[in-house]
């Protein structure tokens, strides 16, 4: 590597590194745990030493990625510490591939990607946020209302073809099933011995459950044609599965595809086989609404 190159590559690791400080600065003055904010600002100052280091390479200063440090600080506060640092390693991960390509030139390169490795255990042993721990509870409220309403939505679409009567229908059935969901989980997560957490686990399993039916029953409360409202629901539907599956799978470093797949595949095979029995039923019966 000749020596403009390697420079180039030295300020671009200079200009991460003193991004990643200042995210960790923010990220610090987030936290409420005491515990939490000291390794979170010890991993700041490990930033601002290579951000140092580097510098004696370069003989000059560089500023932070603005846009970076105002990114990855918001998705950290909207969608958790968790969910925002994993989500920043990732991108990180070209840059650990970048510092095996400067060992050759400057060894000491090695601390550096030691300490990144350090600072990585170091996250995942402080990380413990609450809405983590109770994900078992969200899987659940989410995945019953997704397979359930969807499968009762496509049924009821060509059962009764008026959204009037489909949305009334699917919100009463998806506000009851709610209620029963929450029950469950609450006797559920009660019996395996962790009655601190039963109420708890109730209260995210009734809320997934119920935000969930709100957003597909959304498209027969604004439009009038009972297949575009069927077609939407099932978008919302894929759309909800696709986002949290991806958030699940970088919280907790789980494998994205096979879970996307196997839960839209559920669903939306649900939903086509209560669709066929909406069609059989009507025509069946010769019932017209």
């Amino acid at each position: 590597m000749n020596d403009h190159n390697l420079k180039n590559l030295l300020l671009k690791f200079q200009r991460n590194e003193i991004t990643e400080y200042h995210i960790y600065q923010k990220l610090a003055k987030t936290q409420k745990d005491p515990a939490n904010r000291k390794v979170l600002l010890q991993i700041a100052d490990d930033e601002k030493r290579h951000y140092e280091y580097f510098k004696t390479h370069t003989n000059q200063d560089t500023g932070p990625k603005k846009f970076s440090v105002f990114f990855y600080t918001w998705i950290a506060r909207l969608f958790g510490l968790t969910f925002g640092i994993k989500l920043m390693e990732k991108g990180e991960e070209q840059a650990q591939a970048n510092y095996e390509k400067l060992i050759a030139s400057i060894p000491e390169a090695k601390n550096i990607m030691e300490d990144e490795d350090a600072h990585e255990k170091q996250l995942i042993n402080m990380l413990n946020e609450e809405l983590l721990d109770y994900v078992g509870s969200i899987v659940l409220g989410l995945n019953d209302a997704l397979v359930e309403l969807t499968g009762a939505l496509a049924g009821l679409t060509f059962a009764l073809q008026n959204t009037q009567l489909i949305a009334l229908t699917g919100l009463i059935t998806g506000i009851a099933a709610s209620f029963s969901m929450a029950a469950s989980e609450y006797l559920s997560t009660k019996s395996e011995g962790e009655s601190h957490k039963a109420g708890r686990a109730a209260v995210y399993t009734g809320i997934a459950y119920i935000v969930t039916v709100l957003l597909l029953i959304l498209p027969y409360l604004l439009f009038s044609h009972y297949m575009v409202c069927l077609g939407l629901t099932l978008l919302i539907a894929v759309s909800i599965i696709f986002f949290f599956n991806y958030y699940i799978s970088v919280a907790k470093d789980l494998d994205f595809l096979k879970r996307f797949l196997e839960m839209a595949g559920l669903s939306l095979g649900v939903s086509l086989i209560t669709f066929g029995i909406g069609v059989v039923i009507r025509l069946t019966l010769g019932i017209e609404v």
